[in-house]
């Protein structure tokens, strides 16, 4: 069995080139929105076990529930205060 190639196998005509052609703009913003929506899950999962974390040890201490839901939300407050700061200050460095 033979296989004819064509001499010129890797050339193509421009009118078969041009359609085939497709701007890579879209992949890149879905590649940041990716992105962007992976480091929002990660940071929220780290704020909530750290949240998690804080109530179980005031309710360890003696503390009631109340104290322990207080602490577990302003934990989760600074946690995300953080990674709003850290953000912020990053965002001119990679822009």
């Amino acid at each position: 069995m033979f296989i004819f190639v064509p001499l010129n196998h890797g050339a193509q005509a421009f009118r078969e080139v041009r359609p085939c052609q497709h701007p890579t703009m879209y992949k890149e913003l879905a590649v940041t929105v990716a992105v962007v929506l992976l480091a929002v899950a990660v940071v929220t999962v780290v704020a909530l076990m750290a949240a998690a974390g804080a109530a179980t040890l005031v309710r360890l201490d003696g503390g009631t529930w109340p104290s322990a839901l207080t602490r577990a939300a302003l934990t989760f407050t600074a946690a995300i205060t953080l990674a709003t700061a850290v953000t912020a200050a990053l965002t001119p460095l990679l822009t």
